[in-house]
């Protein structure tokens, strides 16, 4: 088991998305562990795989991913008890409206269009970490995870 608290997954697989999530994040001082996953496999495979029990405060999901798109990442996601109550939050660039439908049919608790300029993007950015973060209360079952890994059992 993981003794540092996953406070962050990030599902992007463009890099200069992916820097610059990370680096408001940073500049915000307020994640302490954030993780980079490049497609939906990797995604699958963190939540999914041998002895995975990460469960973070929110997964921030591209749609548009190699190997696994992010609709199907969703969908197992919600789809397990293991994990339908991490909230997730797609962060994408597609603002098609079949996306948006498919996203909240399987559950996404949030759907964030990629603003194209830089300092919007950063902004919408800081606004999901400041609500994501500090202001929403995480249900009973991620509560009682992060009492059971703090008291190490």
């Amino acid at each position: 088991m993981n003794e540092e608290k996953v406070d962050v997954v990030l599902v992007e697989d463009d890099p200069n998305d992916a820097e610059l999530i990370m680096r408001v994040f940073r500049k915000h001082n307020m994640v302490n562990k954030i993780v980079l996953l490049k497609d939906g496999a990797e995604a699958l495979e963190f939540f999914f795989g041998s002895g995975s029990d990460d469960h973070p405060q929110v997964v921030l999901l591209d749609l548009k991913l190699p190997k696994v798109n992010g609709i199907e990442v969703l969908q197992r996601l919600k789809s397990d008890d293991r994990t339908k109550n991490i909230p997730v939050v797609v962060l994408t660039s597609s603002a098609e409206n079949q996306d948006i439908k498919d996203a909240y049919k399987y559950g996404v608790n949030s759907y964030v269009t990629k603003p194209i300029r830089f300092e919007e993007f950063a902004n919408a950015v800081a606004e999901l970490r400041l609500y994501w973060l500090l202001l929403n209360q995480p249900s009973e079952r991620q509560d009682s995870d992060k009492a059971k890994r703090r008291s190490g059992s």
